[in-house]
């Protein structure tokens, strides 16, 4: 009972300090927003509230550990007295010589010191049995989206055509409201296409089907005519080039998030596909170049400059489907009018998907709203 007391506090404790540390680590990301409202009292209560939890909690923890360590000790040297006061009577009537009664006591202490190091292993057992718990739990977690036992592989090299046929999806967060009911698609090879409409119409989910992010609850998503459910997904995403409208970097350097779109790319082909995106001159001013490390989520980049490192990386990829996701939503009017150039150079010949908020965005041949 006292090691399942001990188990169930170890992973509490466990749960509460990883409680406490991702709040930390998500004040610290958004610390420009915190210091913008002023918060910091807030923030800072709200972490003490935090610390204050896992403390009792390990308090509980250290609680059972010491039980289980005192229960130890109190049988390891209750077995030492019980040796000696059954020895000790044998030594005075004479059945046994005060040697053996020293041999005993000798072999109690040792077994004793080993039982109490035991105990002390146990205890480390618990704790680390409690973290393993948390790892168990997601090692056990199953992907809503998979490859299939036989996938079918796509066409090489692949057109580009899309198709939605009446799909229909649900978030799971969201059963009540479909994010697409009943919505046909259909873009040629080659063909760029614009969705526009306002937020929340659904213009992203059609981005997260077409990567397999998510599967329709009915309905078909088709490139080049096989249903994305009948293939793999990493097949699937090496022919899909995304920029997304919140650019996502590392805390690496600016060569290697670029690089990330094509790993086996050459430094040439790296400045190519930045100077195309128009990022060449910013990240050559860094005091590195493109060694200079851009900081975690690229916190040393401005918002547009952030764009253009990834659009770089999509133009790096040359997949033949692209999707813009408000891609150009960060960048001033001179920097979008230039990169629009690449993005217009890196659209020929392939199938592009644009999402915008504008009536009429530019560079699409077609463009379908709702």
């Amino acid at each position: 009972m006292g090691s399942r007391r001990l188990s169930k506090a170890s992973r509490a404790s466990q749960d509460r300090v990883a409680d406490a540390n991702a709040l930390a680590a998500e004040t610290l990301g958004a610390v420009r927003t915190v210091q913008a409202y002023a918060r910091e009292p807030y923030e800072r209560g709200r972490f003490g509230a935090a610390l204050d939890v896992a403390v009792a909690t390990a308090r509980r923890r250290i609680g059972a550990q010491a039980a289980v360590t005192a229960a130890a000790i109190v049988l390891v040297f209750g077995a030492i007295v019980l040796v000696l006061w059954s020895g000790a009577h044998d030594v005075v009537d004479g059945t046994m010589s005060a040697g053996t009664l020293g041999q005993f006591v000798l072999y109690a202490l040792i077994g004793g010191g080993s039982i109490g190091a035991l105990a002390e292993v146990w205890n480390e057992l618990q704790r680390a049995a409690g973290g393993m718990g948390r790892i168990a739990e997601l090692l056990d977690e199953q992907p809503q989206v998979a490859a299939p036992a036989q996938p079918v592989a796509l066409p090489l090299p692949v057109r580009g055509e899309i198709r939605f046929e009446q799909v229909v999806f649900h978030y799971p967060e969201r059963i009540d409201a479909p994010a697409l009911e009943g919505f046909d698609l259909h873009v040629r090879p080659g063909e760029t296409v614009a969705l526009v409409g306002p937020s929340g119409a659904g213009k992203s989910t059609v981005l997260s089907l077409l990567l397999r992010f998510h599967d329709p609850q009915s309905g078909v998503v088709r490139i080049d005519g096989i249903d994305l459910r009948d293939t793999d997904p990493a097949q699937l995403r090496e022919q899909v080039a995304l920029v997304p409208q919140q650019p996502v970097l590392f805390a690496a350097s600016a060569i290697d998030n670029i690089r990330y779109g094509r790993l086996q790319a050459s430094d040439d082909d790296v400045r190519a596909a930045a100077r195309a995106a128009e990022a060449d001159g910013f990240i050559e001013a860094l005091p590195q170049g493109y060694a200079s490390e851009l900081g975690e989520r690229g916190s040393r980049l401005s918002g547009g400059q952030q764009q253009r490192v990834a659009i770089a990386r999509a133009l790096l990829k040359d997949a033949p489907v692209l999707l813009l996701d408000e891609a150009t939503s960060a960048l001033d009017a001179q920097s979008e009018r230039a990169v629009q150039q690449a993005l217009e150079n890196l659209m020929h010949g392939r199938t592009t998907l644009v999402v915008a908020h504008r009536r009429q965005p530019p560079c699409c041949a077609r463009t379908g709203s709702w």
